[in-house]
């Protein structure tokens, strides 16, 4: 049964401070807008994309009740929040979501009991650290909206939400498409050899499930081939100065193989924070 409180009176809700806009994230690139969903019918919207895009396209397992009602969910998403990007050229309502990231602060994951990517990763570590952590994931983009201007916008609202909250940490775990590692074996060597977390972040991939990344020598990686082949949010990460965690782990429910992404936020630089953070012409925050 759905739960009849508003969203803002549920456990993920957002709460303006004093001197804080309402919304956290309302941002614009062209046609696209980014901002949380405010209503079960926009979080419906974005649990219908991901299960076309995951239950469809990349053929993840889903359930009986997923496959009847065409959405990809799961016992977190109540406790999270759904960050959105609609064209507008096709309303403003969930006919227009194009776009969806899932995020999870703190205090949510103690409401929910846990944070996702424990199930696959000891993240005590970044549990430890102190200030605001946020985890990030079930991203994901119709297939026509798959170029830079989504994907600008998407790292913009995750800018202005991370700048909204002070979030210190951002995680979450990144999926590589496979579930032989083997087959993965340059991109996964080059991260475990270029980006490995410093051991104050270092989560590691659960026992019974860690795959070890150290799968070439350092010296026989193809740096070239290895970039090409990560998978464009993973290869965003790293520019904002992210690490991995120590292992991968494979989702066999997903088809894919995870490394767990961790991105210290004081380390985006400057010039990103002016770029992302400033007031834009034309109507645009």
């Amino acid at each position: 049964m759905s739960d009849p409180r508003p969203l803002s009176q549920r456990p993920g809700a957002v709460t303006a401070q004093p001197g804080q806009s309402a919304r956290p994230v309302d941002v614009s690139v062209g046609s696209l807008r980014i901002r949380l969903a405010e209503s079960d019918e926009e979080v419906a919207a974005s649990q219908g994309l991901r299960y076309r895009v995951f239950c469809e396209e990349m053929s993840a397992g889903s359930t009986p009740q997923m496959r009847q009602e065409r959405r990809e969910f799961d016992e977190f998403d109540p406790f999270c929040e759904h960050l959105l990007v609609f064209d507008e050229s096709r309303g403003t309502g969930p006919e227009a979501v194009v776009g969806t990231y899932r995020m999870m602060r703190r205090a949510a994951a103690g409401r929910s009991g846990r944070f996702y990517t424990s199930g696959e990763y000891d993240i005590s570590p970044l549990l430890d650290y102190d200030g605001e952590i946020l985890e990030v994931g079930r991203s994901c983009v119709d297939a026509d909206y798959r170029h830079g201007s989504t994907m600008q916008v998407l790292w913009r609202g995750i800018a202005a939400y991370v700048f909204y909250f002070d979030v210190r940490i951002l995680f979450g775990c990144a999926s590589l498409p496979g579930v032989d590692p083997e087959r993965l074996a340059l991109p996964l060597a080059y991260l475990h050899h270029n980006h490995l977390a410093p051991p104050a972040l270092r989560a590691r991939a659960l026992e019974g499930r860690y795959v070890d990344m150290n799968l070439m020598a350092a010296e026989d990686i193809d740096r070239r081939g290895a970039l090409q082949a990560l998978p464009p949010l993973v290869k965003g990460y790293l520019r904002l100065g992210g690490c991995v965690g120590d292992g991968a782990v494979v989702d066999p429910e997903f088809g894919t193989t995870d490394v767990c992404i961790i991105v210290k936020t004081d380390r985006i630089t400057d010039k990103y924070y002016r770029h992302y953070s400033r007031p834009e012409p034309h109507g645009e925050a």
